[in-house]
């Protein structure tokens, strides 16, 4: 690069202090009620929510481990959270090999009905749903739940995919054809290692969001109740508020964790085999 260029490069600044404020703003009114419902985790009082709490315990965890309904939500909703994923990943996947690549008509508009689950209302799509179980006569159990959450989990591990494969360059394959390898050994060979982070990083999400739903679960439910359903039916008791606190600590930690290695998989996502041809 020439001197004369060099000298015109300037150096990124610091944001101004009002965009930085605003900034700050967001994030704490974003996330301010997370550090309160982490706080009255503690708490001593059983009933009210004074500020700041009259004292600090851990009695409340001892009696939230204890609690059999409480393991048993769980167990479910982890059961949900990983079928309802393995069906995602293998259907968003084929479903992105598929649109990624071809060229046909209405191929714009298959890729919207793929996306349109997680764009709709979850009151909308839980009524569709049920309407849908209530029609083939389904009775509902854990594996409308499945079904249910599948229909939105697929459109993250969908989004992910295309996105990857729409970056790959068309070569590789042409190559690893010319080569001799059959459709099997090319995708395990040279897809499945390019698109793997991506795949990897919408299971997470997939089943971040499969693990802490609400509105759909309670359309498709019937008697079952995940974690998230146990939650809300124990706000109404007064008793169990620091119950339900330590709970939802730990639904926070259980969705945070695949999110932020979704974000450290993806962030990446332009160093792809063949991305720069």
């Amino acid at each position: 690069m020439p001197s004369d260029a060099r000298k015109t490069v300037k150096k990124p600044g610091r944001s101004p202090l009002g965009l930085r404020l605003a900034a700050g703003a967001g994030l704490a009114f974003l996330h301010l009620p997370l550090a309160f419902i982490l706080l009255y985790a503690f708490s001593n009082e059983d009933k009210s929510f004074q500020f700041p709490p009259p004292g600090l315990t851990l009695r409340w965890f001892a009696v939230a481990w204890d609690r059999p309904d409480i393991w048993e939500a769980l167990a479910l909703s982890i059961r949900v959270a990983l079928l309802s994923t393995g069906l995602a990943i293998l259907l968003g996947t084929l479903a992105a090999a598929a649109l990624s690549r071809a060229r046909f008509f209405g191929r714009e508009a298959i890729s919207l009905l793929f996306i349109l689950p997680i764009a709709l209302p979850g009151i909308v799509t839980g009524i569709a749903l049920r309407s849908a179980f209530n029609l083939m006569t389904m009775p509902f159990s854990f594996w409308t739940i499945v079904l249910g959450h599948a229909t939105f989990c697929i459109v993250v591990v969908y989004n992910n995919a295309v996105a990857r494969f729409r970056r790959l360059s068309p070569s590789l394959i042409e190559a690893s054809m010319d080569l001799g390898a059959d459709g099997f050994q090319t995708f395990r060979h040279v897809l499945l290692p390019s698109i793997g982070t991506s795949l990897l990083a919408g299971g997470l999400l997939a089943f971040a969001l499969s693990f802490d739903e609400v509105i759909v679960t309670t359309f498709t439910a019937g008697q079952q109740r995940t974690l998230p359903i146990w939650m809300l039916g124990e706000l109404i008791r007064p008793h169990q508020r620091p119950v339900t606190n330590v709970v939802a600590v730990a639904v926070i930690a259980v969705t945070a964790l695949p999110i932020l290695a979704a974000y450290y998989l993806t962030r990446e996502g332009e160093h792809v085999a063949g991305a720069g041809k």
